[in-house]
């Protein structure tokens, strides 16, 4: 995958994959996500997001996964206790070039970004999967089930969204981040589907 540029972000490491076009809700307290709330709000950037391969969310700085999802804010909001409440979408993908740790633990990292996947429909053999997927957005009640329809005959969108949806494993929903064509995507998704199969 080509990369569109590079560029400096802080990072969010979390112990779930951000797709693109895909929606975060998070949670900050630790200060050194408020400083990274300020800085994405008052310079109109994004943060990585990233999969934690080694350590946890909160305290010491964890390990993230080289390839991870830039996250743009879209929404704030007070929670309980005071706590603030973001809600963030899924961009460009991204590959983590470098990283460095500031005093008070926010990561940043030089990353490589990657280009958007081209649109592609969705071939025939297929064909199951966005069948599949809007019925579960429709069981599930989630606002992609709200996209224009011609989403569901986008192999990149279809194979995102499912990714997102199904039961996999961490490690398989990096592996759909990191996969760069998005047909091989839809035939490792069209693979896993019968472990999840009732009965």
């Amino acid at each position: 995958m080509a990369s569109a540029d590079r560029n400096d972000l802080p990072l969010f490491p979390l112990s779930n994959v951000l797709f693109p076009g895909g929606v975060l809700r998070l949670r900050i307290f630790e200060p050194r996500y408020l400083d990274l709330v300020r800085e994405c709000c008052r310079d109109g950037s994004g943060f990585g997001v990233c999969l934690i391969i080694e350590g946890h969310e909160v305290g010491a700085p964890a390990v993230p996964a080289a390839i991870g999802t830039i996250a743009r804010i879209t929404d704030f909001y007070t929670l309980e206790r005071g706590l603030l409440g973001i809600t963030a979408e899924g961009g460009e993908r991204f590959r983590v070039e470098r990283t460095r740790v500031r005093d008070n633990g926010l990561i940043r990292s030089e990353v490589s970004r990657w280009e958007a996947e081209a649109s592609e429909p969705v071939p025939a053999e297929f064909g199951l999967l966005p069948v599949i997927l809007d019925r579960l957005l429709g069981q599930m009640n989630l606002p992609a089930r709200n996209e224009d329809r011609r989403c569901f005959d986008d192999a990149s969108w279809v194979g995102f969204r499912l990714a997102e949806v199904l039961p996999l494993a961490t490690d398989e929903r990096q592996q759909m981040l990191e996969t760069t064509d998005p047909l091989h995507r839809l035939t490792l998704l069209r693979d896993a589907l019968p472990r999840f199969q009732r009965e």
